[in-house]
């Protein structure tokens, strides 16, 4: 039988500063670059018989829940894996998406994401993305999740929240925080998810 392999994905390379030494794909920030360039990986994969058992994507998001609807808004001290997407970004209607890969975390460390081709951080704005249902928003979540779907792979998606998607949240500050959310993520990989025979 083929080795099934973990294929980890970042969109930012600053996500991937703590994985300098483990193989990984960093597909540029926003929703065309994610589903470019994840396809075209899983798509050589395949050309070249190797089978992916797995993607894996690790990075930051931006928290949009309050609290206000019965469930307790992220920390940005935790790590939550991605139950389910949308986008917020599509006037029309788009299925809410859910990653096919096994939940790991419990219910309390799982999270609904929104996914929108801008940075979010006007008050308004997280409050439209908050009222359809997501705590979380990224720039390529909903891309990967529907790219995995159509290439039949199972998608594991892990989400360190690195702001308050708010006005009081920077560029600067993003560029900033990001190295030690990296730096997090790797604890958490070697600790949970860490498969080192079948990484590519």
């Amino acid at each position: 039988m083929p080795v099934t392999e973990t294929l980890i994905v970042f969109a930012h390379r600053d996500e991937a500063s703590a994985f300098a030494d483990v193989p990984h794909l960093v597909t540029g920030v926003g929703k065309i670059n994610a589903a470019t360039e994840l396809s075209a990986a899983l798509a050589a994969a395949a050309a070249e018989g190797r089978e992916i058992g797995r993607v894996l994507v690790l990075g930051t998001a931006g928290v949009v829940g309050d609290g206000t609807e019965g469930s307790a808004r992220p920390s940005l001290d935790e790590i939550y894996q991605i139950s389910g997407v949308v986008q917020h970004d599509f006037s029309l209607p788009s299925p809410e998406l859910a990653p096919a890969g096994e939940q790991v975390l419990p219910e309390s460390h799982r999270a609904v994401i929104a996914t929108g081709d801008v940075f979010v951080k006007d008050d308004a704005q997280r409050a439209t993305i908050s009222a359809l249902g997501a705590t979380l928003v990224d720039m390529e979540a909903y891309a990967f999740a529907r790219v995995c779907d159509r290439f039949g792979v199972p998608l594991q998606m892990f989400k360190v929240p690195s702001d308050f998607a708010d006005s009081s949240t920077t560029d600067e500050e993003w560029d900033v925080i990001v190295f030690r959310k990296s730096e997090q993520l790797r604890a958490f990989w070697e600790e949970r998810l860490r498969d080192p025979d079948t990484l590519v």
